[in-house]
Order: structure tokens, then sequence, then C-alpha cells
């Protein structure tokens, strides 16, 4: 083996000296610059949203259009609206897209979301079997039909997942002065719209669905619909930035990207056309730009 000089010793250990003071150096800039230096940001936005937007297909038109746009990519959380909000209070989402109004003023009140835009309306529909034995075809209203099919006792499938369409079922259920909960004719699922949809069709009962999920599904079902066009049974939804104080975690620049980008010209245009070429009629209407109160939406806690 052979002996190193001391010069070579001497400047080894200079190098290494050098190298720590480097390292140590390095260590305290990152440390004062905070956790943003530590964590660059990320293109991945997390969307928490209804399963009514991915069960009617529009999500997969309008996310690879933003992903074109802006480079991000986005994972999609598809639950519940009540689920959706959670997941954003929680910070495990940057951006939540839902249709339960008076549930979001709440959220937004509390301080989970950054800001809260219109972007589009449908509106919900009663369904059932063909043969309609409550008797609910042509009532006056949404309250009236669930009032006549409680009186029939008629089979009645709820989404019972704290969903925006579960939340306005309940509504309706309350300013109808009933409480069916427990009945053996109403059956709480605890599932999206989708396989709510496909459970009534199963047991030939009743429900409430959007019309876009329902319109993208009524070639595979058998359930017409009964009653629509009652001002309570509009379908609102929004788009709110979840607050980045909620968790260090929140890509807000994202999060934001998504939700401006939801109301841009592109994307309303996108959301105008959407269903056309396939149902004849779109699924959604686009609202960026207009109040609830335009709309006529009427909201009762």
């Amino acid at each position: 083996m052979r002996r190193q000089t001391p010069f070579i010793v001497l400047l080894a250990a200079l190098l290494a000296v050098s190298s720590s003071a480097a390292a140590w150096t390095g260590a305290l800039a990152v440390a004062a610059a905070g956790p943003a230096a530590q964590a660059p940001e990320t293109r991945e936005v997390i969307l928490a949203t209804t399963t009514s937007t991915q069960d009617s297909g529009l999500l997969d038109v309008l996310i690879p259009l933003f992903q074109r746009a802006t480079g991000y990519e986005v994972k999609t959380i598809s639950v519940g609206t009540g689920q959706a909000l959670a997941l954003g209070e929680r910070g495990e989402a940057d951006v939540v897209l839902v249709h339960a109004p008076d549930a979001e003023l709440a959220w937004m009140t509390a301080g989970h979301g950054t800001q809260r835009l219109l972007v589009m309306h449908n509106d919900f529909v009663i369904v059932g079997p063909p043969n309609d034995p409550a008797g609910i075809r042509g009532a006056a209203s949404a309250v009236e039909a669930l009032q006549r099919i409680a009186a029939a006792r008629a089979p009645f499938i709820s989404r019972g997942d704290n969903s925006g369409t579960d939340l306005l079922e309940k509504q309706l259920w309350r300013q109808a002065g009933l409480a069916p909960a427990g009945s053996d004719w109403y059956l709480e699922v605890g599932q999206g719209m989708g396989q709510t949809l496909n459970v009534a069709d199963d047991r030939r009962a009743y429900t409430i669905a959007d019309r876009g999920t329902w319109l993208s599904r009524r070639n595979t079902l058998d359930l017409p619909i009964l009653v629509e066009g009652d001002p309570s049974l509009l379908n609102v939804y929004h788009v709110m930035p979840v607050n980045p104080a909620k968790s260090p975690r929140i890509n807000a620049a994202g999060g934001e990207a998504f939700a401006l980008w939801l109301v841009s010209p592109e994307a309303q245009g996108a959301i105008a056309e959407y269903g056309i070429d396939r149902f004849g009629q779109p699924l959604f209407f686009p609202d960026a730009g207009r109040s609830e109160a335009e709309l006529g939406a009427s909201h009762q806690p």
C-alpha cells in the first residue's frame, strides 16, 4: 500500500472540511427558505368532485382539455358532495367541484375555500317504473310526488351518501312533512348516482337523479322521467379552490388554475356542447359570470 505524502493528506482534509461546510450551508439555506424550498411545486392537481360529474362522462371531456391547456395532471376523487367537501377541509384535495349550495356556503364561511365560482347547472328529475304504481306522473311538484310515493308505500331508493343529490332529497322529504328513513319501502344504498339508478331499475323503484347521469344511462334503464321542471329540482354546480392554509400539501396554484379554467370560454363551450351529439340535448348548461338568482335558484336549509 502506497504511503500518502503530507501534501496529499492536507489537501484531502481541506476538501473534506470544504465539502462539509458546503453541506451545512446548503442545509441551512433550505431550512431558512421553509417548506416551499423542500417541496417544489407539483404539476398534479387533486380534484374532489361528485359522482354525477364522473358518471355523466363530463369529466372525461373536461379534464383532458384542461391538462392540454395548462400542463397540469388531474387526479380525480369522485365521491358524494359531503365527502368531497370533507376532503377539502382536511387538506386532501386542491379544489372541489360540487352541487350543494347550502353546504358550500357553510364550507366557505368556515374558511375552507378561497373563492366560489358558479360553473353550470342542470336539474334533478324523479324517475320510476313505467307503470308508476304511486301515480306521481303529472304531480304538481316534487314534494307532492314524494307524498304520493309514501302514501302508496312504493319502493324508493335513496343514495344515502350525503351527496348533493342526497341532501336535496332529504330536504324535499322535510318539506313534505315526512321522515321515511327506516320504512320498509325506503332503501338507502350509500352509492353514487349511477349505481343508485341501477338498484332502482333492478327493484322497479323510484329515485331522484340528476338529469345528466340519467341521460347518460337511459338506454340501459327502464326508468322514465315522471316528474321534472319543479324549480326546487334545480341542480347548481360551483368550483372552489381549497384554502392553502389547510395543509402545506395543497397545490394552491394548481387548484386555482383548474377553477379559473372551468369558467373560461374554452371550458364553458365544452360544457354547452357536451351530450348534444349523443343525446340530442346538453347534459349541463354553462353559467360562468351569472348568479344563482338569475337561474331562479332557491335553497332552504
